[in-house]
């Protein structure tokens, strides 16, 4: 099996077991970020050997699934650029129209450098909202600076 074809074993055996991604994710380390393992899930992240084991047994993958799980992986899922899918277009908009105003302001803020994606924290919330339930997203990534020498 090939990670392709895992995630798509780890789609078909959440969707069969009524799990949901969160759930999932509690079961499989409470403590770590559901937005990282749901990403290792999806074949962008490696697991922890122990996180990996607990995914193959919760998800009844097959045997030796855990060894794929804990492998460092290929990143960058995107079947096309830009993306057709309309959630994950509105992402690649957001980068489109505010990239250049962020690049200015970590700039002018921090000098030049980047932020990591890396040493990075990402959180997603649901907001209510009575004119529609809102989607928050923070990131939030270390500072590294240009090294001129």
């Amino acid at each position: 099996m090939n990670r392709c074809e895992l995630t798509e074993a780890i789609r078909d055996a959440k969707r069969a077991k009524g799990l949901g991604w969160n759930e999932i994710c509690r079961k499989i380390n409470p403590k770590a970020s559901p937005v990282l393992l749901t990403a290792a899930l999806l074949g962008q992240m490696p697991l922890e050997k122990g996180e990996a084991k607990k995914a193959e047994q919760i998800l009844g993958l097959p045997k030796g699934s855990a060894a794929l799980l804990a492998e460092i992986p290929n990143r960058g899922s995107l079947p096309s650029v830009p993306p057709t899918d309309p959630t994950i277009y509105r992402f690649y908009e957001l980068i489109q129209v505010y990239g250049t105003t962020w690049k200015e302001l970590i700039h002018e803020e921090f000098g030049d450098g980047i932020m990591s994606a890396i040493d990075f924290e990402m959180k997603m919330e649901r907001l209510p909202d009575p004119k529609g339930d809102r989607v928050k997203i923070t990131m939030s990534g270390k500072f590294l600076p240009y090294k001129r020498y």
